[in-house]
């Protein structure tokens, strides 16, 4: 255990004290905290601030209020709702995972963290989360927040990401959880390292367990949590190409698994290749001269996108390509329900101003 049992009680005891006159009360999915709730709110949390999540939240709960209406939902009008969040994979896993809990549990939401844990997109600490803050129930967990909280107290060694220090901080979250009040606490743990104890200039003389915080005691809290060893963003190039006949451009639907699964995009000609014989070999169009406009970069976790977006008319007006479920003409109003990435909603707006 990383700390006796005296310092883990007055760990906690101060934690909880300084949640109940300065913690986050407020927050939507807490009123009432339910485990649906709950569990919709961890999944839009997970690599996203509170700020963001909280209109995305209101939204996604007034159209889906319980799972049933979730899992009945159409995978297009979930990942809409979703659009703009990011990391669309926690959008497809929610909803496979809401078909589960009706096709599995008959609809009742889960009550033990293992069978939150068999769930898609549901790993060891958001399934604590969910359990403990809808349900009390003891649970340790440890998301972004915690980890830079327990790294500075701990003064634990290492980059968070490596699987030793996540081991090691495991066992501090363990050895400090109370048994008593445990919601509330992990609620003051993540409200304490989003408001306090921030990845910058963190707040170390309001902070309520600075005195027993050993970062806080070396003069270095900002040397931890360590950063990831540097490593160079490898850049990719396609082109958009926004293709309009009389009904407006042609969308396609992604494949379902991978950057942007299931959502609407513009069709992608790979950069090497001449556009014309694209159009006419992959989508059976004729076009005319097409109109280059400036590229732009759309960076992710692990890459940075360059997208070169191309504007072309048909050159007959009978456009033979036929909208079905995979494809689609969008003209401002054909989009009801269906999600698109940022970037591509990004150039479909630019292309109503100008149209």
């Amino acid at each position: 255990m990383p700390v006796c049992r005296d310092e883990a009680q007055q760990f906690s005891a101060r934690i909880l004290a300084w949640y109940d006159h300065s913690g986050r009360h407020g927050l939507p999915w807490k009123h009432p905290a339910t485990s649906y709730r709950v569990w919709v709110s961890e999944i839009m949390l997970q690599q996203t601030q509170v700020s963001v999540v909280v209109p995305y939240f209101e939204r996604f709960i007034a159209r889906f209020p319980d799972v049933a209406t979730l899992a009945a939902a159409p995978q297009d009008e979930v990942l809409a709702l979703w659009a703009g969040l990011g990391y669309y994979a926690r959008a497809r896993n929610l909803h496979r995972a809401a078909q589960q809990i009706v096709s599995e549990h008959d609809g009742v939401m889960p009550a033990r963290r293992e069978a939150w844990e068999a769930l898609p997109g549901v790993g060891r600490s958001t399934a604590g989360a969910i359990v403990s803050l809808s349900t009390g129930q003891r649970h340790a967990i440890l998301d972004g927040n915690i980890k830079r909280v327990l790294t500075r107290y701990g003064a634990v060694p290492g980059w968070p990401g490596r699987s030793a220090v996540v081991r090691a901080l495991w066992q501090w979250s363990e050895a400090l959880t109370p048994k008593r009040r445990c919601a509330d606490y992990n609620q003051a743990m993540m409200d304490l390292g989003a408001t306090i104890c921030t990845r910058r200039a963190p707040a170390c003389t309001l902070c309520p367990v600075s005195g027993g915080c050993r970062a806080y005691a070396q003069g270095e809290a900002e040397a931890y949590p360590e950063p990831r060893p540097a490593r160079r963003m490898p850049v990719r190039h396609t082109r958009m190409v926004l293709l309009e006949s009389e009904r407006g451009l042609l969308l396609q639907r992604r494949p379902p698994t991978g950057i942007w699964g299931g959502l609407w995009s513009l069709p992608e000609c790979p950069v090497d290749e001449e556009l014309a014989a694209y159009c006419r070999e992959e989508l059976g169009l004729l076009i005319e001269p097409p109109v280059a406009w400036p590229s732009f970069r759309h960076t992710f976790s692990h890459y940075h996108l360059e997208i070169q977006p191309v504007h072309a008319r048909l050159a007959d007006s009978a456009d033979r390509v036929m909208t079905g479920p995979e494809t689609i003409w969008y003209n401002g109003a054909s989009m009801p329900g269906r999600g698109v990435a940022a970037p591509v909603n990004r150039l479909l707006q630019h292309w109503q101003r100008g149209a």
